[in-house]
């Protein structure tokens, strides 16, 4: 009898079950593509992200930048030559130094910090990385000692000064230098499944194996390995150490950069920057995403002078349109949705209510003959059910070919991640040293996502969920306001 009397009740009352059920279905379908968008931009953000931590990473351990004294150089930014250096050879003399130091922006601290992040509970992998940058000068200046002893002006010491030599870069005394950087990131070989070599795949080659530990060996970038024509099976100049190339990979990340333009073994790099048992970063896997925040806790209490930092203290820092996304649908699209699901609430209680009143002799002719309290609410909340069922199928409906249409037209997003640059080389170049100018701390890498909007289980739970709530809501107000009639009152009513 229940669903028989639910049957003739709804189909008495099409244009209230129609009104509750647009309702339902346009706030339903709101809340999916909001939920769906914002899945989406996180998604997005994550991938811009993933040039700065690497794939699999879950937290970064680091050290900020510390400028240096006042008339203090860089370290490792003054090329000094001494008399006898060079090659002298047709009234010229060919000047060459590599200098291999930390990056611009970049501080190092002890590697022993690696152990302790190890040991930290809810820590399933780690592997610690020196990045630094390769600066090569060099130049051909004229044969300065080749006019000392040549007739000229008396001098106030009662020497000559010497003729103006002739040789130089174009023969008639002048001089010409180049200045090179291409940036370095020594790495452990073994880390392969977090940091920066799990976010790359192998384009030709080789990549660097744990035997690799001690050897001059390298693995370059394959953009840069083109614009540098190098192939695998050349040699590279590293710190004036030739290092062999034995393969190229290519960034997985979506701006398609990988960390660095060189990639050698940890030690190598260590060695030959003397920075022995240094390091730049730290790359965290925790267990499971639920032990992030605790993992992060427990390793700003382990490491107080270093800065930790996750995905989500990032993400604060991408800008552009992405970053525009972001912060429209987590103020304007969140409260949009609660707003509209409120009201569509709202409505279906409104007339559940009304219907309750029309039907009041109806109730009370029920309670006459014996309905009991549960029974009339469990009738009115029922139909009220069937209602929300009717607007939730319709909204998944609407809500599904409202994702579609967003993922149809798959805008893309432009976004600026400031980051530390891993990979920047000297800003200028003054004076025999090199300093680096505005912003030479931090570096933006423009990227352009597009913006895909999931269709998931949590979503389709959302659209059901919802539309049981709301019916369940309405019918037990309007149940409740039902059930507190009597039968002689409201047959009295009507009379």
């Amino acid at each position: 009898m229940f669903f028989t009397y639910l049957r003739r009740e709804l189909a008495g009352r099409r244009r209230q079950t129609a009104i509750i059920a647009i309702g339902m279905a346009l706030a339903i379908a709101l809340v999916m593509i909001v939920n769906a968008v914002s899945t989406g931009v996180r998604d997005a953000q994550a991938s811009v992200l993933e040039s700065v931590y690497g794939v699999g990473t879950d937290l970064t351990v680091s050290q900020d930048a510390t400028p240096p004294a006042e008339g203090e150089r860089p370290d490792g930014g003054r090329f000094e030559f001494g008399a006898d250096d060079g090659r002298t050879a047709d009234g010229s003399t060919q000047l060459a130094q590599s200098r291999l130091t930390a990056g611009m922006g970049q501080s190092t601290f002890d590697a022993s910090a690696l152990d302790t992040v190890q040991d930290i509970d809810g820590v399933a992998a780690a592997s610690a990385t020196l990045s630094l940058t390769n600066v090569t000068f060099s130049g051909e200046m004229p044969d300065f000692s080749a006019a000392q002893g040549t007739d000229g002006a008396p001098t106030a010491e009662g020497g000559t000064t010497g003729a103006p030599p002739a040789g130089g870069a174009d023969g008639a005394g002048g001089s010409a230098f180049d200045v090179d950087s291409f940036t370095v990131l020594g790495l452990d070989p073994a880390a392969e499944s977090v940091g920066p070599l799990s976010a790359v795949e192998l384009a030709d080659g080789r990549g660097l194996e744990l035997g690799d530990a001690g050897q001059h060996v390298a693995v370059l970038d394959a953009d840069y390995a083109t614009s540098a024509d190098l192939a695998v099976g050349d040699t590279i100049d590293i710190a004036g150490t030739s290092f062999e190339i034995v393969g190229t990979v290519t960034s997985t990340a979506s701006d398609g950069q990988s960390a660095a333009n060189v990639f050698i073994p940890l030690d190598v790099a260590q060695s030959l920057s003397g920075l022995d048992g240094q390091v730049t970063d730290i790359y965290v896997q925790a267990a499971s995403s639920d032990v992030i925040p605790s993992v992060q806790a427990d390793l700003e209490a382990a490491l107080p002078d270093q800065t930790v930092n996750t995905q989500s203290d990032l993400a604060s820092t991408v800008s552009g349109s992405l970053g525009t996304a972001s912060t429209l649908i987590s103020n304007l699209g969140l409260w949009l949705s609660v707003a509209v699901l409120a009201a569509a609430f709202l409505i279906a209680i409104l007339f559940t209510i009304q219907g309750v009143t029309r039907r009041t002799r109806e109730f009370g002719t029920l309670k006459a003959i014996g309905w009991s309290n549960r029974r009339v609410v469990g009738q009115v909340a029922g139909e009220s059910l069937v209602q929300g069922l009717i607007g939730g199928a319709a909204g998944l409906v609407v809500g599904l070919v409202g994702i579609a249409v967003v993922n149809a037209i798959a805008p893309t997003l432009g976004s600026t991640t400031a980051t530390t640059p891993q990979a920047a080389g000297p800003a200028g170049f003054a004076g025999g040293g090199f300093a680096g100018g505005p912003g030479a701390a931090q570096a933006a890498t423009a990227t352009e996502v597009t913006l895909n909007a999931p269709i998931t289980v949590e979503v389709v739970a959302i659209a059901i969920g919802l539309a049981i709530l709301g019916g369940l809501i309405a019918g037990a107000i309007g149940g409740w306001r039902a059930a507190r009639l009597r039968p002689a009152e409201a047959l009295r009513s009507v009379a």
